[in-house]
């Protein structure tokens, strides 16, 4: 569709862009990243036919750029540029017309059918179609974005040109826009080349990212190869980290201000542990960061509250995620900022305890209920009934952990319990094996992030040494403190 040949060029005094070369194909959501000065704005005028080329050809569908004429160039190309204006006081409508003008023919233009069902159609698309009668100098900054989207979306061309299309929109309206950009790509054969400053939406929604780096490429390439740390700090002088979006495979960067939050210096200890007939509370001084499998609070995030609740054997709710929130919420916890986990335990029979090194400790707090003990290698024997016994496992670590470490941290508290309860023989009743844990057991790590840096867990390193031994000791404990109650 689009074929750059190593192009040149820029403004009369100045060669901005420096042997340029790459292609675009039919229907692909093209994104264009580079710092200010890279050169972003520039390439797309050069697209467009608004500046020339100094150095090499542009060729759309193997035409030359130059080879084509006004009309014939506003027929297969629209472009919606990062400051639109309008002068003139014209409708919401009769500004999207304006894009209709590439289809007019004849001396004595007029308007057909077909031109008024495009516009009301791009104006249905973009939102817009609501205040059409509305003069355009009345409209919000984001409102004008989108009357001008339309406005080029009216002249139904082949290669949409995009010069940060979702600059003055809000979240939403950034999202319903490129969800509509997407499905044309991928709908209607629409190729849609557009400059991004947000590297998370380009990330997210196109198919490929060219990344400019003073006038020249630096790469050419999928997101996932284009938005790689190193990279993107060299480019950028900027600090970030990346991680995968959570739905999608897709990129996403988040910034690593200079100056952090100030981060207190802290140890938590035993002290903090509250014990009721209702919950266990530990309250952290500071949000930790977190890997849990708790009712609340599941997956990674940041949490400082951390609640382990009582509930009856006879425990049964539609949605327990939510009937925990709102107890919370009763409690005076503020869910978001809580992990918290429910057993059938006594809690009083909680076991906890911490160890440590020179630099770093280890808290680790489990209760331990083992009425529904279960070997993992023979669980399909089971049936799928949830009965009372959990053994949750709460392992606080006053260092600051990497991701890997993280979950090898919930790898090694599990061979720990595995090993306290074949060491205290708990059997599987139904399988008549050693049981390796519970139907329903919950884990949480959580880290100070402040003090050693913790790069690995596994059982022979430092921090895997101690999860290993708090781990196994209180989960002993806590198991033989619930087998002494029944006795």
């Amino acid at each position: 569709m689009l074929n750059v040949q190593h192009v040149s060029g820029g403004y009369a005094d100045e060669s901005v862009l420096k042997d340029i070369s790459f292609q675009v194909k039919q229907g692909e959501l093209f994104g264009i990243l580079g710092p200010n000065g890279s050169g972003k704005t520039t390439l797309l005028k050069m697209i467009s036919g608004i500046l020339p080329i100094k150095q090499g050809e542009i060729l759309i569908r193997g035409k030359r750029l130059q080879e084509y004429g006004i009309k014939q160039l506003a027929q297969m190309v629209a472009v919606l540029s990062q400051h639109s204006s309008q002068s003139f006081s014209y409708t919401v409508k009769e500004t999207v017309s304006l894009g209709r003008y590439a289809h007019q023919k004849g001396w004595f233009q007029t308007w057909s059918k077909e031109d008024e069902d495009v516009v009301q159609r791009v104006m249905d698309q973009t939102g817009i179609s609501s205040f059409q009668r509305k003069d355009i100098q009345e409209l919000s900054g984001g409102e004008k974005q989108r009357v001008f989207l339309a406005q080029a979306l009216a002249q139904e061309p082949e290669i949409l040109l995009l010069d940060e299309p979702t600059n003055h929109l809000d979240l939403s309206y950034q999202k319903e826009l490129l969800d509509l950009l997407k499905q044309w790509t991928m709908e209607k054969g629409l190729t849609v080349i557009s400059i991004f400053h947000d590297l998370n939406l380009a990330g997210l929604y196109c198919d490929r990212l060219l990344l400019l780096e003073k006038g020249t490429i630096n790469i050419n390439h999928i997101p996932n190869e284009v938005l790689q740390e190193d990279r993107i700090r060299d480019v950028y002088h900027t600090k970030i980290q990346k991680h995968p979006h959570p739905r999608v495979a897709a990129p996403q960067l988040v910034l690593l201000p200079e100056v952090e939050r100030r981060k207190e210096i802290f140890e938590i200890n035993e002290g903090m542990i509250w014990v009721s007939n209702e919950f266990i509370e530990l309250q952290s001084p500071a949000p930790l960061r977190t890997m849990s499998s708790g009712v609340v609070g599941a997956g990674t995030g940041w949490h400082r509250t951390f609640v382990n609740r009582h509930v009856s054997k006879d425990y049964n709710c539609d949605d327990h995620r939510m009937e925990m929130a709102a107890f919370l919420k009763t409690k005076g916890f503020e869910p978001s900022e809580t992990v918290g986990m429910m057993t059938a335990v006594v809690l009083e029979d909680v076991a906890y305890g911490r160890v440590k090194l020179d630099d770093f400790s280890v808290l680790v707090v489990v209760t331990a209920g083992i009425g529904n003990a279960i070997d993992a290698s023979k669980s399909e024997r089971h049936d799928l009934i949830h009965t009372p016994g959990t053994i949750n496992t709460w392992v606080f670590v006053n260092g600051e952990l990497t991701e890997e470490a993280f979950i090898q941290s919930i790898v090694t508290a599990t061979e720990a319990k595995v090993k306290a309860m074949h060491d205290l023989k708990v059997m599987d009743k139904v399988t008549e094996t050693i049981a390796t844990g519970t139907s329903t057991d919950s884990i949480l790590i959580a880290a100070t992030q402040s003090g050693k840096v913790l790069e690995f867990a596994g059982t022979i390193t430092p921090l895997g040494r101690l999860i290993s031994k708090a781990v196994y000791q209180c989960t002993t404990e806590a198991i033989q403190k619930s087998q002494k109650r029944k006795h």
